[in-house]
């Protein structure tokens, strides 16, 4: 399975852009792929940093590309 660098580094090379791993990790909560909790996380029932509504296509096609989807 691809790291989040690889997902992160994908993205910044087809679009420029950077992105943050915990909109990454809810990328990934949303297509229900297997999310582990972070150590440092303060509430475990919810998420602070929400994925934008841009970067979502962008994570996925780069997930897509590196077969997670």
């Amino acid at each position: 399975m691809p790291t989040y660098r690889e997902i992160a580094d994908g993205v910044r090379a087809r679009h420029g852009r950077t992105v943050q791993t915990c909109w990454i990790a809810h990328v990934k909560e949303l297509n229900s792929l297997p999310v582990r909790l972070a150590h440092n996380r303060i509430d475990p029932s919810r998420r602070t940093k929400l994925c934008p509504y841009w970067a979502r296509p962008l994570i996925e096609e780069s997930m897509r590309r590196l077969g997670m989807l």
